[in-house]
């Protein structure tokens, strides 16, 4: 098995196991709305955010080995794989939406000073009240506003929470945009560069055509000038060969004007 199958089938045992989590949530959540004990929807949701959580980091881990298949796949298929991804990042948010909403209301539940959610709560408050003496009842109002505000402060943190999930979402989903704007803009600039290099080796394989055609004509033209210098040279009488402008005529034989007797 080569390494392309090998991360294919990487690829959807992460998408599998990814929806696997996904079931898990949507049953958790529709379990968490039958609860009424505020202490139990507390720990479900509690299990439903680590759930979350595996979720997020599947996501990674799947967007990673979409990185490492881009080079592989045609421009079609890494379009289908970036839209898997953010259909999952869009149905991961829907649950920490939803994380939000019912930990806003369990903190809304835990929110009580002297009045109960019911009218014999009510009454049992009012009852312990009439037997307290005015400093105690300060100090059971003030342990009952510091466990208010812890509630409050508990709150809060659920909220930043799913806040900073959020952003970190947007973060990824902004820096892996811009990758891929870098990655279309690098591949542009490449196809450029070798088009360019293309046309400048023809028009280096023409000037090195050319010169050698001038060389061989040059060679040919002193290989020619060579020949009648020497068939000059032994046959001077030869009036077939014409003179080579810039040389001068072969020496003709001297006639003595006296000669010895």
């Amino acid at each position: 098995m080569d390494q392309l199958s090998a991360i294919s089938e990487d690829l959807a045992e992460i998408e599998g196991q990814i929806a696997d989590n996904f079931r898990a949530l949507s049953n958790g959540f529709q379990k968490l709305e039958k609860i009424k004990d505020s202490n139990r929807q507390s720990r479900q949701l509690e299990e439903l955010t680590e759930k979350m959580r595996e979720c997020k980091r599947l996501i990674k881990e799947f967007d990673k080995e979409v990185k490492a298949l881009e080079n592989n796949f045609d421009r079609e298929t890494n379009k289908m794989l970036n839209e898997k991804k953010q259909s999952m990042i869009k149905e991961l948010n829907s649950y920490v939406a939803l994380k939000k909403k019912y930990a806003t209301n369990i903190e809304h539940k835990r929110i009580e000073l002297f009045e109960g959610p019911n009218e014999g709560f009510a009454e049992e408050n009012g009852l312990l009240a009439s037997s307290m003496t005015n400093e105690q009842l300060m100090d059971h109002g003030n342990r009952m506003m510091d466990e208010t505000d812890q509630a409050i402060e508990r709150g809060k943190k659920v909220v930043q929470e799913t806040i900073n999930v959020g952003t970190e979402t947007a973060a990824a989903l902004k820096a892996q945009t811009e990758q891929m704007s870098r990655v279309v803009n690098e591949l542009d600039s490449i196809h450029f560069s070798l088009k360019k290099a293309s046309q400048l080796v023809k028009e280096i394989g023409r000037q090195v055509a050319t010169d050698k055609c001038i060389m061989m004509l040059l060679v040919l033209i002193v290989i020619g000038v060579i020949a009648i210098i020497i068939v000059k040279l032994v046959h001077p009488e030869n009036k077939d060969i014409r003179d080579i402008p810039g040389l001068a005529p072969p020496v003709q034989n001297r006639r003595l004007l006296w000669s010895h007797s």
